[in-house]
């Protein structure tokens, strides 16, 4: 039986924390990405969302991003390898620490926005991540754009990898995400993003915006939480994929 897992990236609101869409979404997925402060989130958002996962038995990653609040992330900012070595090493103590305190476990890393998009073509960019995540803890999955040179630097350091793909997301011909500028960036329709996702599971292969077929692999797909639709996409996607057999599993 095929299998896949479900990643979504929560806890990324402020202030007074309203369950909301975190708490529902976490019924369907099987690994939650939680920001870590520096492009969204904040102590109490981290903590509610922690024992939120750990109510659920879904597993808890690390989600860091750039220092970016109003940018939510999103914007590129130049920054050094060790500066990328700094920030993700602060941002998984912070959640590691809330996951410690309330009797849960760290599973895996994943980037945040255009960190993840930068680093999954910049090799001293990536390098500096993966190992500032195995000299917080080896034992940690690094999470990354399939095909990516993030996926390629957490092998090189020893960490074990999962390969992420997007089901809301356009491909480009080089295996990138169309960048958020553009206006076909984003996959609007439920039943199409499900096609895409079920077409990467079970052929290995996504079509570009170039109309090629890429070849891909797909160890985790991921769900965005702060989307207008993400709750009814969460249980579209989910009904969907045991429609078709396919296992939804954590990835360990």
């Amino acid at each position: 039986m095929l299998k896949i897992d479900l990643n979504c990236d929560l806890g990324e609101s402020f202030g007074t924390y309203k369950l909301g869409n975190d708490e529902l979404i976490l019924d369907y997925v099987t690994s939650a990405n939680i920001a870590c402060g520096f492009h969204a989130g904040d102590p109490s958002t981290m903590r509610k969302t922690v024992e939120l996962a750990l109510s659920k038995n879904v597993k808890i990653g690390a989600h860091p991003g750039l220092q970016d609040l109003i940018g939510f992330g999103r914007r590129n900012m130049a920054i050094t390898p060790k500066e990328a070595f700094d920030l993700i090493v602060y941002q998984i103590g912070a959640l590691q620490g809330f996951t410690t305190a309330l009797g849960g476990k760290l599973e895996h890393v994943k980037p945040h926005g255009a960190l993840y998009n930068m680093a999954a073509k910049d090799e001293k960019l990536s390098f500096a991540i993966a190992e500032a995540v195995y000299k917080v803890n080896p034992e940690l999955v690094l999470y990354g754009l399939s095909g990516s040179e993030l996926i390629r630097a957490g092998e090189k350091v020893g960490l074990k990898t999962a390969s992420e793909v997007f089901s809301d997301r356009t491909y480009q011909e080089d295996g990138s995400l169309t960048s958020r500028l553009m206006p076909n960036a984003l996959i609007v329709d439920d039943t199409k993003a499900v096609n895409q996702v079920m077409q990467m599971i079970k052929n290995g292969t996504v079509k570009t915006e170039q109309k090629t077929d890429l070849k891909i692999l797909a160890n985790t797909v991921c769900i965005h939480g702060d989307g207008e639709h993400a709750l009814p996409f969460a249980k579209f996607i989910h009904q969907k994929l045991k429609e078709n057999q396919i296992e939804i599993t954590a990835f360990r």
